[in-house]
């Protein structure tokens, strides 16, 4: 019979893959400007949740670095300055999505200029049959969310989806795990970037995006490609917690 792990343990964890979440950001060279953010919800402060507070360079990141915001924005764990950017956005997100524990939202290189046009994801990859009957577009000119309020209109419109596009903004992902909503927004990326440069790929058919997905997903379409990234680009994970 397996063990089952303690609040401690998992909150451990969370905060563990949140570090190296932000490592692998830095690694695709994302995040020099700190326009990004990572969340993991607390297992036990469910309408809490732990993020980087301000200031850490995303190539340094560790577990010490991480604050825990409170549903009223607050810090109610950890020392530093909140990115209220993040509570603004992670929060209502977490909240309207009991199964989610984690979102991650980064300003790209292909992602925001994507997003700037305001379509759809297409099959037209392998990677970007994950996403297919699995995203939305949050149609809206609020590139600069400054309140609740605009977390709650993106939480409506990511609905029960993994994945939502931001209007000219960028891309946000959503996972059971830290681990998978890291890895699924690399994959939107790449997937971001394979339409930016197919300017005339012709999709699959449905019925071959919906076979290819279901493989696809069956493991998590995103842990896998965290712990190969974590691999190619973090020598020692122990790291973040020294």
């Amino acid at each position: 019979m397996a063990r089952t792990e303690s609040v401690e343990e998992t909150r451990a964890a969370r905060k563990h893959a949140v570090a190296l979440g932000y490592r692998i950001l830095a690694a695709q060279r994302w995040g020099d400007l700190g326009d990004g953010h990572i969340s993991a919800r607390d297992p036990e402060h469910s309408d809490c949740f732990w993020t980087l507070r301000y200031g850490p360079s995303y190539h340094a990141v560790r577990v010490s670095d991480l604050v825990l915001v409170g549903p009223h924005g607050e810090l109610v764990e950890g020392e530093g300055v909140i990115n209220i950017a993040a509570y603004y956005i992670h929060h209502p997100i977490l909240m309207a999505r009991p199964d989610a524990v984690s979102a991650t939202h980064i300003h790209t290189g292909w992602g925001t200029p994507f997003s700037a046009e305001v379509r759809p994801i297409e099959p037209i990859t392998q990677e970007a049959c994950i996403f297919f009957e699995d995203h939305a577009i949050f149609d809206d000119e609020e590139v600069q969310i400054q309140s609740l309020e605009g977390g709650v209109r993106i939480a409506a419109a990511l609905g029960s989806n993994r994945a939502v596009i931001l209007r000219n903004h960028g891309l946000l992902t959503v996972g059971d795990c830290v681990e998978e909503s890291v890895g699924l927004f690399v994959k939107m990326e790449r997937v971001a970037e394979a339409h930016m440069k197919a300017r005339n790929a012709v999709p699959i058919s449905p019925e071959a995006a919906r076979h290819a997905k279901a493989d696809l997903v069956k493991v998590g379409a995103g842990r896998v490609g965290f712990w190969s990234l974590v691999a190619r680009h973090i020598e020692d994970p122990s790291v973040v917690d020294a």
